[in-house]
């Protein structure tokens, strides 16, 4: 049986990718942190199914432990301070977590020796200020927030540890994913759980920033078939996971609208200078064509059902609370 190490196993993809790996026969080892009350929110399904061990990015020996503990062949590191908007309250965090974490995890991978193989969360965020489009593995990067400042160490000094040690390192550059287990502070979700308790009468208006920033959206337990299928390859190497589509958040807020019955959503929604980047990523489209051809994945979601799925999800979910 391969076992398997998760990084962040609390969050959407560590819980989607949890779920993937014992659909197939993995045993699973999901890190955390050890706090008095474990935010177990997206895994609590998991409970009995999974290892939880505790870990830290911030730790360089309770990351040894954890490799040593779990003794896995695949490690995949999710874990990240992963929303774009804090990274510039909290910069010094957030590099230590996204960039000097992924250095830990590297070294403690070099100094336990034995042969395993490693994923690492990079992300579209790293294009920022996009020097072509489409975006694949060969575009500049220029990143615009501390935080795809951050990841970009990350996804370098994995490629540099996996040239330097001949380590199996690979980085998926995902682009934005969402799903139902998406947390409450990223806009989509925030859409999508106004638009349930506009809906429900629970809510009147919902507060968001810009609204014609675009994104390449896909549908989380779709990317998390392709983080696995990276480490499956018999070389390590870095991809571009995308849908090749972009969609204003104009575009999410008529689709989420639509799904309730409402046509003309202006009514319902208002910004605020405050939800506003200090430096903006205006436009992400991916090219997944080397994923496509050297791993055979393509997305299986439409960005309507993705929309719908989230917005159904919301409803049921609140529904639920208020019971």
């Amino acid at each position: 049986m391969k076992r398997a190490l998760i990084t962040g196993i609390n969050g959407m993809d560590g819980s989607h990718l949890a779920d993937l790996l014992l659909e197939k026969g993995y045993e699973v080892y999901g890190m955390e942190r050890r706090t008095s009350t474990p935010n177990r929110t997206n895994t609590k399904h998991l409970e009995g199914k999974i290892n939880f061990i505790h870990g830290d990015l911030t730790d360089q020996n309770s990351l040894l432990r954890c490799l040593r503990e779990s003794d896995p062949q695949e490690i995949y590191n999710l874990g990240a301070q992963s929303f774009v908007g804090e990274s510039w309250n909290t910069p010094d965090q957030t590099s230590e977590v996204n960039g000097m974490g992924v250095l830990r995890m590297l070294e403690a991978i070099r100094e336990d020796g034995e042969d395993r193989k490693f994923y690492q969360a990079s992300t579209s965020e790293m294009f920022g200020k996009v020097q072509e489009t489409p975006q694949s593995e060969s575009t500049p990067f220029y990143p615009r927030s501390p935080y795809g400042v951050s990841k970009l160490y990350g996804h370098w000094i994995t490629k540099n540890y996996r040239e330097s040690y001949d380590i199996f390192a690979s980085s998926g550059i995902l682009f934005n994913h969402e799903s139902e287990r998406r947390g409450i502070e990223f806009v989509t979700r925030k859409i999508t759980d106004g638009v349930a308790r506009i809906h429900l009468g629970l809510q009147d208006k919902i507060t968001l920033g810009n609204l014609d920033a675009k994104r390449d959206w896909g549908y989380a337990p779709d990317y998390v078939e392709a983080m696995w299928l990276i480490l499956q390859q018999d070389e390590p190497g870095d991809y571009v996971i995308s849908t090749g589509e972009t969609h204003s958040i104009k575009e999410f807020l008529d689709l989420a609208f639509q799904h309730i019955g409402i046509t003309d959503w202006k009514n319902y929604v208002e910004q605020d200078p405050r939800f506003m980047r200090p430096a903006e990523v205006d436009l992400l489209r991916g090219d997944s064509t080397k994923a496509y051809n050297e791993l055979g994945w393509k997305p299986k979601t439409s960005f309507k059902e993705l929309v719908g799925k989230m917005v159904k999800g919301d409803i049921e979910k609140i529904k639920n609370e208020t019971r």
